[in-house]
Parts: structure tokens; sequence; C-alpha cells
């Protein structure tokens, strides 16, 4: 079985900046793709940004410059830095990993809210 556990979620003023942290435990061999998605209100969850074991990244368009995922593979924590946050990056922020033990299976965090105002 594998736990994520996310911390770091709040309410912050436009321009502001949060910093996301998402724990692995359990029993897993390796981790592969680390990210993090979102939900905005009334919206499907959608991709905000993933790396690699390598350390490969990408972003969504909205939030390339402003926003960097990193990972600590000792820790088995990715992390999103959230910097000159906007309205719009409000929603619901959810870990997930490709963690492998016989084979490959995605595991999802249980959700951080994140909410900017204007």
């Amino acid at each position: 079985q594998v736990q994520l556990v996310e911390s770091g979620g709040g309410l912050v003023q436009a321009g502001g900046s949060l910093r996301l942290s998402c724990a692995t435990s359990g029993i897993f061999f390796t981790i592969k793709h680390m990210g993090w998605y979102r939900q905005p209100p009334g919206k499907q969850r959608e991709l905000v940004a993933t790396i690699t074991n390598d350390g490969s990244t990408n972003y969504a368009d909205s939030v390339k410059g402003r926003f960097a995922i990193s990972r600590d593979n000792a820790k088995n924590t990715v992390y999103l830095q959230m910097n000159s946050l906007k309205p719009e990056d409000t929603g619901v922020y959810y870990c997930n990993v490709e963690a492998w033990y016989m084979t490959a299976s995605d595991y999802w965090g249980q959700g951080t809210q994140v909410i900017v105002s204007s």
C-alpha cells in the first residue's frame, strides 16, 4: 500500500506564494513520475506540473514561469513552489505518483485547498 500526504495549501492574496509538499510512504521499489494536478471550482481536474525520476519537468502553459516542481528522491517527496499566484490558480491541488512494486500503479493524495484572493 502507498500513502500520499499533502500539505502547504491555504489562503493567499494575489501575487503571493505558497509551497505544496507531498510525502509518499508505503511499500514500493521506486517512484517514477510525480506530479501535481488541480481542480478549479466547477471545473475538471487539470495538469499543473510533472517531474520524472531523472528530473525532467513538464508544466501547464498557464503556470510556466510562475510555478516550479521539484522532488527529493531520498524522502520520496514532491514539491510545488507557486509564485505570483493569481485568483485563477484557486482550486484543490492533488499530488499524483506512479509507484512501482511488482507493477506500476497510480496513486493520488487527498487534495489540499488553495485559495487566491484578488
